[in-house]
Protein backbone atom coordinates (compact mmCIF):
# COMPACT_ATOMS: atom_id res chain seq x y z
CA UNK A 1 0.00 0.00 0.00
CA UNK A 2 3.31 2.43 0.64
CA UNK A 3 2.96 2.19 -3.03
CA UNK A 4 -0.36 3.52 -3.55
CA UNK A 5 0.61 6.03 -0.46
CA UNK A 6 2.77 7.63 -2.64
CA UNK A 7 1.50 7.78 -5.98
CA UNK A 8 -1.73 9.73 -4.29
CA UNK A 9 1.06 12.35 -2.77
CA UNK A 10 3.56 12.82 -5.80
CA UNK A 11 0.49 12.53 -8.10
CA UNK A 12 -2.28 15.00 -6.31
CA UNK A 13 -0.28 16.62 -3.90
CA UNK A 14 -1.50 15.94 -0.61
CA UNK A 15 0.25 15.06 2.59
CA UNK A 16 0.83 11.29 3.76
CA UNK A 17 -1.82 10.97 6.23
CA UNK A 18 -4.40 12.97 3.71
CA UNK A 19 -3.72 9.88 0.92
CA UNK A 20 -3.78 6.96 3.43
CA UNK A 21 -7.34 8.69 4.92
CA UNK A 22 -8.51 9.14 1.43
CA UNK A 23 -7.76 5.54 -0.09
CA UNK A 24 -8.89 4.39 3.51
CA UNK A 25 -12.59 5.69 2.83
CA UNK A 26 -12.85 4.42 -0.73
CA UNK A 27 -11.77 1.21 0.36
CA UNK A 28 -14.05 1.31 3.15
CA UNK A 29 -17.08 2.14 0.94
CA UNK A 30 -15.94 -1.37 -1.17
CA UNK A 31 -16.25 -3.52 1.91
CA UNK A 32 -19.41 -2.04 2.75
CA UNK A 33 -20.87 -2.72 -0.53
CA UNK A 34 -18.96 -6.26 -0.89
CA UNK A 35 -19.12 -7.69 2.16
CA UNK A 36 -17.22 -10.02 4.36
CA UNK A 37 -16.94 -12.75 1.51
CA UNK A 38 -15.63 -10.76 -1.29
CA UNK A 39 -13.91 -8.14 0.59
CA UNK A 40 -11.95 -11.04 1.60
CA UNK A 41 -10.91 -11.67 -2.25
CA UNK A 42 -9.56 -7.66 -2.16
CA UNK A 43 -7.88 -7.90 1.49
CA UNK A 44 -5.84 -11.39 0.29
CA UNK A 45 -4.49 -9.60 -2.92
CA UNK A 46 -4.09 -6.32 -1.26
CA UNK A 47 -1.91 -6.39 1.75
CA UNK A 48 -2.29 -3.55 4.01
CA UNK A 49 -6.12 -2.62 2.72
CA UNK A 50 -7.11 -2.69 6.10
CA UNK A 51 -4.45 -0.76 7.61
CA UNK A 52 -5.91 2.23 5.19
CA UNK A 53 -9.46 1.39 5.93
CA UNK A 54 -8.22 1.59 9.97
CA UNK A 55 -6.68 5.10 8.94
CA UNK A 56 -9.93 6.22 7.44
CA UNK A 57 -11.73 9.13 9.62
CA UNK A 58 -15.11 8.08 10.76
CA UNK A 59 -17.73 9.49 8.11
CA UNK A 60 -20.71 10.80 10.25
CA UNK A 61 -22.07 14.00 10.78
CA UNK A 62 -24.91 16.09 8.53
CA UNK A 63 -23.67 14.76 5.18
CA UNK A 64 -23.81 11.53 6.90
CA UNK A 65 -27.46 12.31 7.92
CA UNK A 66 -28.47 13.44 4.47
CA UNK A 67 -26.91 10.40 2.78
CA UNK A 68 -29.26 8.40 4.78
CA UNK A 69 -32.30 10.82 3.65
CA UNK A 70 -31.09 10.48 0.29
CA UNK A 71 -30.96 7.02 0.39
CA UNK A 72 -34.30 6.77 1.86
CA UNK A 73 -35.89 9.09 -0.77
CA UNK A 74 -33.97 7.31 -3.61
CA UNK A 75 -33.79 3.84 -3.65
CA UNK A 76 -30.77 2.68 -5.27
CA UNK A 77 -29.86 6.00 -6.81
CA UNK A 78 -30.19 7.49 -3.32
CA UNK A 79 -27.87 4.64 -1.80
CA UNK A 80 -25.41 5.92 -4.43
CA UNK A 81 -25.86 9.72 -3.43
CA UNK A 82 -25.36 8.28 0.38
CA UNK A 83 -22.50 7.18 -0.63
CA UNK A 84 -21.16 10.05 -2.27
CA UNK A 85 -22.26 12.36 0.91
CA UNK A 86 -20.18 10.00 3.25
CA UNK A 87 -16.78 10.00 1.25
CA UNK A 88 -17.97 13.52 0.92
CA UNK A 89 -17.95 14.01 4.52
CA UNK A 90 -15.10 11.98 5.12
CA UNK A 91 -12.95 14.02 2.84
CA UNK A 92 -13.87 17.23 4.64
CA UNK A 93 -12.19 15.91 7.43
CA UNK A 94 -8.97 15.35 6.17
CA UNK A 95 -9.22 18.69 4.97
CA UNK A 96 -9.89 17.39 1.26
CA UNK A 97 -12.55 18.94 -0.52
CA UNK A 98 -14.98 16.55 -2.22
CA UNK A 99 -14.05 16.94 -6.23
CA UNK A 100 -10.64 15.02 -4.69
CA UNK A 101 -12.97 11.95 -4.54
CA UNK A 102 -13.05 11.56 -8.13
CA UNK A 103 -9.45 12.04 -8.46
CA UNK A 104 -8.63 9.66 -5.71
CA UNK A 105 -10.53 6.68 -7.41
CA UNK A 106 -8.65 6.44 -10.92
CA UNK A 107 -5.49 6.13 -8.98
CA UNK A 108 -7.32 3.31 -6.73
CA UNK A 109 -8.56 1.61 -9.98
CA UNK A 110 -5.37 1.93 -11.50
CA UNK A 111 -3.19 0.25 -8.59
CA UNK A 112 -5.80 -2.35 -8.20
CA UNK A 113 -5.72 -3.42 -11.67
CA UNK A 114 -1.89 -3.64 -11.56
CA UNK A 115 -1.53 -5.50 -8.53
CA UNK A 116 -4.74 -7.06 -7.65
CA UNK A 117 -5.53 -8.75 -11.30
CA UNK A 118 -8.94 -8.36 -13.07
CA UNK A 119 -11.05 -10.56 -10.55
CA UNK A 120 -10.53 -7.98 -8.00
CA UNK A 121 -9.92 -5.17 -10.09
CA UNK A 122 -14.06 -6.11 -11.43
CA UNK A 123 -15.23 -6.35 -7.79
CA UNK A 124 -13.60 -2.65 -6.59
CA UNK A 125 -14.51 -0.99 -9.75
CA UNK A 126 -18.36 -1.90 -9.40
CA UNK A 127 -18.01 -0.89 -5.82
CA UNK A 128 -17.08 2.35 -6.40
CA UNK A 129 -19.55 2.86 -8.95
CA UNK A 130 -22.53 5.58 -7.23
CA UNK A 131 -25.22 3.05 -8.91
CA UNK A 132 -23.31 -0.63 -7.65
CA UNK A 133 -25.31 -2.23 -4.87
Amino acid sequence: MNELISQIVSQLGISEPQAKGGAGLLFKLVQDKLGAGDFAQVAGKLSGVTELIKAAPPAGGATSMLGGIASALGGQSGKGLADMAALAGGFSKLQLDKAMIAKFIPLVLSFVQSKAGADVFKLVSQALQPSAK
